[in-house]
């Protein structure tokens, strides 16, 4: 809807908090563009003066650098990537210092304390010589607000605001567009934008507008003061020592793009031959938006003019907004249709009702009018046809005739539409149903049908169609005409049928007894309300819908199953030797010894299987063997798993496991006296022996006066003679030893005993 009335921004906006630290940060500027005017055209001298005015914006209420007062400018001449420097222009004022009135003068926009901008212009004169190449007039200046929510570290991106003079421009002494309208500091998110962005040419050339990337230059690097740069990276750099090209601003992509800066659902677009800039931000944020407006002249490109600005895109809240219910809407109007009723309740849906002082409604009933003025209105109308109407919110009230609103209401009154419709169908035999269209319009033929079967839709007139599960159906039926009435028509479907065949899975089965074999019922329709009478042949029944029976004796049966729906329609089936049971054997093996280790590791597998006629004996993976009683011998320690796989007569298999460790054997001995007088023999009290899959370990030796003197938790490790390895010597004499330990098998162990120390 088109607001013309009063609109309360309740700004969410990212607030401009960004304070510089000194002026140096100069964290401050918003955009700005040069344009130039051409004074006087000396053919003779071949000599054009030009005078060239740069008009900056700065954040004023961020708390950064003031306009640059005095400001320098640097003119250079070449073109694309090449470029020489001609002269610095210094010591330009600024002038006309103003802050921009961003409420863009409307009475009912609330403007956020802390959002502000103010602008100033710098103008100066030059002569320059015609040339055959571009001049370039450019001002260099860090930095942006880190704020900005599209750009690479926005904070010490600095700006080059410049205008380029090509030769035919010099010739002909061209002026430069100007930019017709001030961008709109504040934007709502999620609303279009709908700003004309277009640029005046007083020579009349043709103009191309287009996003573009704003150019950088400077940098939070070098000078102590304004002024007085020591780098191109600096706050204000030279402009004799830091000449074009000039760097574009990184853009974070993939979100953002300097030819989508703003993103936007709609994506927001600038047209090329209107400049009218359209779309709706989607995101809070603040934005840098360059815009280029491309001048020909006879289909030759002249000159181009650039402007970067800061676009700021907050949460808005419409107070007053004219809505109500209606069959359609687009922006201001409303459509209201109806078919067959004369008297329409009105529902106003307008909002904020606290700033709404008062409802206007005016009907234009065959040439008369009918004023109503409450919320809601309910009116009657003499017949058919078509009626105007006309609601505006806050209608001629004093010092509020800009905070209305208003919406244009087209009543159509169309004769009535009826849905009706019947359906057969047999209803204890699965089958198709059949639906014959009997719905009526007062403006003629039916023109359109919508089934909805639940299970499938169709748009045929009279259509069949053939449910696949049972239970209570809905059938609903909507029918248009050619006014684009409706009318609804459900209809409940009692279907339980029985299937017109029965069908099961295994359809045939041979298998080895024990045969547990799962009955898949694929009949349809069925569900669980029926009920299901299944006798398997071998004396058991059931009364699932697909059950499974367990076959334990060999021999053939015939399958039989009775189905009955819920209204008492029923079926039945057999199946005559569906099912033929086979003989198996009984896999079954003994192994002696019953505890195997390394020492007795050759095994001996004695068969005791029942009815089997040939054997295959798998030793985990370490061999295989065919005969009925194997002999295997185990190299090496682990747990193994043996299979046995046995075969009948029939055909069938039977297979049995057995798991066997072979676990490694500790066993070591201890010696009864040592000397530990350094001569290579028998100088530590240590065990000697097997220790392979010992699990812990302690050794411990203790004096007659029952005190630990030494201890170990390595084997390898064994008793010098010290006391507690200090260097000293223990007396000769008897000692006490323990060891304690957990063998492979887990268990724990211990070994006592005494030992004599020999000196």
């Amino acid at each position: 809807m088109k607001i013309i009335g009063k609109h309360i921004f309740v700004s969410l906006i990212l607030m401009f908090l960004i304070s510089s630290i000194s002026e140096l940060k100069a964290i401050h500027i918003i955009g700005g563009e040069v344009v130039y005017k051409c004074l006087n055209l000396d053919t003779i001298r071949r000599e054009v003066k030009y005078q060239i005015t740069f008009t900056m914006y700065r954040d004023s209420k961020s708390n950064g650098a003031d306009f640059d007062d005095p400001a320098s400018f640097g003119i250079y001449r070449g073109g694309g990537n090449s470029w020489s420097f001609v002269s610095e222009i210094s010591k330009v004022k600024v002038q006309n210092i103003k802050e921009i009135d961003i409420a863009n003068k409307n009475p009912c926009i609330l403007v956020p304390v802390n959002v502000g901008v103010q602008s100033g212009v710098y103008i100066f004169e030059i002569t320059l010589p015609i040339i055959n190449e571009n001049y370039m007039i450019s001002f260099q200046r860090c930095c942006r607000n880190n704020t900005i929510l599209n750009l690479v570290n926005p904070g010490d991106t600095g700006a080059a605001f410049t205008t380029e003079i090509t030769p035919q421009a010099q010739l002909t002494c061209n002026n430069s567009p100007t930019f017709a309208n001030f961008p709109p500091v504040v934007i709502c998110v999620n609303r279009p934008i709908n700003f004309n962005h277009s640029a005046i040419d007083i020579d009349g050339d043709s103009l191309v507008y287009e996003f573009c990337n704003p150019l950088t230059a400077g940098g939070t690097d070098g000078a102590t003061t304004p002024g007085s740069p020591v780098s191109c990276t600096g706050v204000t750099p030279s402009p004799g020592n830091c000449i074009p090209p000039y760097d574009f601003a990184t853009f974070r992509t993939p979100n953002f793009t300097f030819d989508k800066p703003m993103g936007g659902n709609p994506l927001v677009t600038i047209n090329p031959v209107t400049g009218i800039i359209d779309g709706s931000p989607n995101l809070l944020g603040q934005y840098l938006v360059g815009v280029c407006v491309r001048e020909y002249r006879k289909g030759q490109l002249i000159g181009m003019l650039r402007r970067d600005f800061q676009f700021n895109v907050t949460t808005c809240e419409i107070a007053v907004m004219a809505d109500l219910k209606a069959s359609s809407k687009t922006q201001t109007e409303y459509t209201i249709n109806s078919c067959g009723e004369t008297t329409i309740d009105f529902t106003n849906l307008s909002t904020d009702v606290r700033y709404i002082q008062n409802y206007y409604w005016e009907f234009d009933i065959r040439g008369k009018k009918e004023i109503y003025r409450t919320r809601d209105v309910s009116v009657t109308f003499p017949g058919l046809g078509n009626y105007t109407a006309t609601m505006i919110l806050n209608k001629d009230l004093i010092g509020l005739a800009e905070c209305s609103d208003t919406a244009t209401i087209t009543v159509n009154l169309y004769p009535s539409i009826d849905a009706d419709f019947v359906f057969a169908y047999d209803t204890c035999v699965a089958g198709p149903i059949t639906f014959t269209d009997l719905s009526k319009s007062g403006a003629g033929a039916i023109q359109k049908w919508d089934w909805n079967f639940l299970e499938g839709k169709s748009a045929a007139k009279d259509p069949i169609f053939e449910y696949e599960t049972p239970g209570l159906k809905t059938a609903r039926l909507i029918v248009e005409d050619k006014n684009l009435c409706r009318d609804t028509l459900a209809k409940p479907i009692n279907y339980y049928p029985v299937p017109s065949l029965l069908v099961i899975e295994p359809n045939t089965f041979t298998g080895c007894q024990p045969a547990n074999i799962f009955f898949d019922n694929l009949s349809k329709p069925i569900d669980n309300s029926y009920l299901f009478e299944w006798d398997f042949g071998d004396g058991k029944k059931s009364d699932a819908l697909s059950p499974t029976n367990l076959y334990e004796d060999v021999g053939t049966y015939t399958v039989n199953l009775k189905l009955i729906s819920p209204i008492g329609c029923e079926t039945t089936k057999t199946w005559p030797n569906l099912i033929k049971v086979v003989p198996s054997p009984k896999a079954g093996f003994t192994f002696d010894p019953e505890k195997p280790d390394l020492d007795d590791n050759v095994v001996r597998f004695t068969d005791t299987s029942k009815d089997a006629i040939a054997y295959l004996w798998n030793f985990d993976s370490l061999g295989i063997s065919l005969i009925q009683n194997p002999t295997f011998t185990f190299k090496d320690t682990g747990v193994f798993t043996i299979q046995q796989v046995v075969l009948h007569t029939s055909g069938c298999t039977d297979t049995t496991y057995a798991i066997i460790p072979i676990y490694p054997i500790v066993n070591f001995f201890m010696p009864n006296a040592f000397t530990p007088n350094n001569d290579g023999l028998n100088d530590d009290f240590v065990p000697v022996g097997n220790f392979v899959g010992i699990r812990s370990y302690h050794f411990t030796i203790w004096n007659r006066w029952g005190d630990r003197i030494f201890s170990t938790q390595d084997y390898t490790q064994g008793w010098n003679g010290q006391r507690n390895n200090n260097g000293e010597h223990s007396p000769p004499g008897v000692y006490a030893y323990l060891i304690e330990y957990i063998d492979a098998l887990g268990e724990n162990k211990n070994v006592k005993g005494h030992c004599t120390l020999i000196r």
